[in-house]
């Protein structure tokens, strides 16, 4: 059964603390937080003050996803903040700074991940792939919600799962951007385990069946 993790950058920021509530009302798995700098991809979201704001409001397990030039700078604050799970891009910063910011997040406590743009090759994972408790493909371009899902990346997604069950097959792989009823099972098909919401989700006139039929 797939894991579902909405994601409150589609959330109400008015009524954050309502709409979390709310997701833990509909049996939803994690809560995904979108950190954006304006300088990795150009628009802003949450960070550090937000992110415990969060943190003090529900128990639910935070998949916190970092949009973020040099995370290595940050990775530890956010642990701190409250990220259960915290994940860094690999186009962000250099190969040796990716995997001591993976080292620095698994050593706090907290699992550590990767996403990748849709522009990356599944190959460009592999050095880290032993260090990662997840994987994070992107099917559509980081930075903004709403955005049409690119099934175009579904051999990347199947080929991720294949070399992840070779060399880590206790890492779970995950899949972000245009997620719905239509485009989670297609991204199931294809290895997902992970299927991180955020339109469809807070748009779905009953949020626990939505989950439902995305977890099955």
């Amino acid at each position: 059964m797939a894991k579902v993790s909405p994601s409150i950058l589609a959330a109400d920021f008015v009524n954050l603390e309502r709409d979390i509530h709310q997701i833990e009302a509909s049996q939803a798995d994690w809560i995904h937080v979108d950190v954006m700098d304006g300088t990795f991809v150009p628009n802003f979201s949450f960070g550090l003050p937000a992110l415990k704001a969060v943190r003090r409001v529900t128990d639910m397990p935070l998949d916190v996803h970092l949009m973020i030039e040099r995370p290595i700078r940050y990775v530890e604050r956010f642990v701190a903040a409250g990220a259960d799970w915290l994940t860094i891009h690999i186009e962000a910063d250099t190969r040796e700074n990716t995997m001591e910011a993976l080292k620095k997040i698994r050593s706090m406590g907290s699992k550590a991940g990767i996403s990748l743009k849709p522009g990356t090759g599944a190959e460009e994972a592999l050095p880290y792939l032993s260090l990662c408790d997840l994987v994070l493909v992107m099917t559509v371009q980081p930075g903004f919600g709403g955005q049409k899902f690119k099934e175009d990346m579904m051999p990347k997604l199947a080929a991720l799962r294949r070399c992840l069950d070779d060399v880590n097959p206790g890492c779970v792989l995950s899949v972000d951007g245009g997620i719905d009823d239509i485009t989670a099972p297609i991204c199931k098909q294809n290895g997902a385990e992970i299927l991180v919401t955020g339109s469809a989700y807070f748009r779905a006139a009953d949020q626990k069946a939505y989950v439902r039929r995305l977890q099955a």
